[in-house]
């Protein structure tokens, strides 16, 4: 097991959900924090209370991954200290609409696209020739059960996330014979604001996703994001899918029948 102590982690999507668990975890590892999402207020306060809780040392700015000029101005823009990424956590991603295919609204699909699989590319061209350089770092790709089951009305959001899964995987070929390592965490059901993303605010359909069950919680996702990154250097934890106990695939979750 390593040391995440003074390690530079770069988490995108650090506002809310799995992306702000992770961001604690690590605080907790004692790592430094390159801490961005679109919401960058909410990324400031973050980052003020783990001062306040960790003394943790971290650096925001805002960024939306789907564009493309602006990641590439956000990375060349940190500071020199900053540069030096030891782990990249692409947590930035998004689900819009639940309709069928020929029902599908362009700008959702577009959305979801640009998210998730483009800005995943994005980011990764920006911190990963730095990191072959050094020979050393790591990738942590947040993907979903979604990427390898798909559910009704899910086409195009299950799709990017396959096709994240397999930027994953592409990676790893590509890194073959570099220190670097790549993982990918494919969780299952996970109380956020997923749902309400998915159904564009809409918070009464979307409590009805985690109803009368366990789902994960962000924290459990975070816990397992750090065990990747703490593992021996010569260890690749490569695919990770974390499932509630309470859920056996997309199409079967337990629901609790109240009285």
């Amino acid at each position: 097991m390593i040391s995440l102590q003074g390690k530079i982690v770069c988490i995108t999507g650090a506002s809310a959900g799995i992306g702000l668990a992770c961001a604690r975890e690590f605080a907790r590892e004692g790592s430094k924090l390159l801490l961005s999402a679109r919401r960058v207020d909410r990324v400031r306060a973050l980052a003020d209370d783990l001062k306040k809780e960790f003394g943790t040392e971290s650096y925001v700015f805002k960024l939306d991954v789907m564009k493309p000029k602006e990641v590439e101005h956000a990375f060349s823009s940190l500071p020199t200290e900053w540069k030096t990424i030891d782990i990249l956590v692409n947590n930035a991603g998004l689900s819009r609409g639940l309709d069928k295919l020929y029902e599908g609204k362009i700008q959702d699909w577009e959305e979801m696209i640009d998210t998730n699989i483009k800005g995943l590319l994005y980011v990764t061209r920006q911190v990963l020739p730095t990191m072959v350089a050094r020979n050393s770092g790591q990738v942590i790709n947040l993907g979903s059960i979604a990427g390898h089951q798909v559910y009704p009305g899910g086409n195009v959001y299950c799709a990017s996330k396959s096709a994240a899964n397999v930027l994953s995987r592409g990676m790893r070929m590509d890194l073959l014979g570099t220190n670097i390592r790549v993982s990918s965490i494919e969780p299952g059901l996970v109380e956020t604001e997923f749902s309400e993303v998915r159904f564009h605010g809409d918070t009464e359909r979307a409590a009805k996703v985690y109803a009368d069950t366990r789902a994960l919680k962000p924290e459990d996702v975070a816990e397992v994001v750090t065990f990747c990154a703490r593992r021996p250097l010569h260890v690749d934890i490569s695919e990770v899918t974390i499932m509630p106990t309470d859920q056996a695939s997309v199409h079967h979750v337990h629901r609790t029948q109240k009285q």
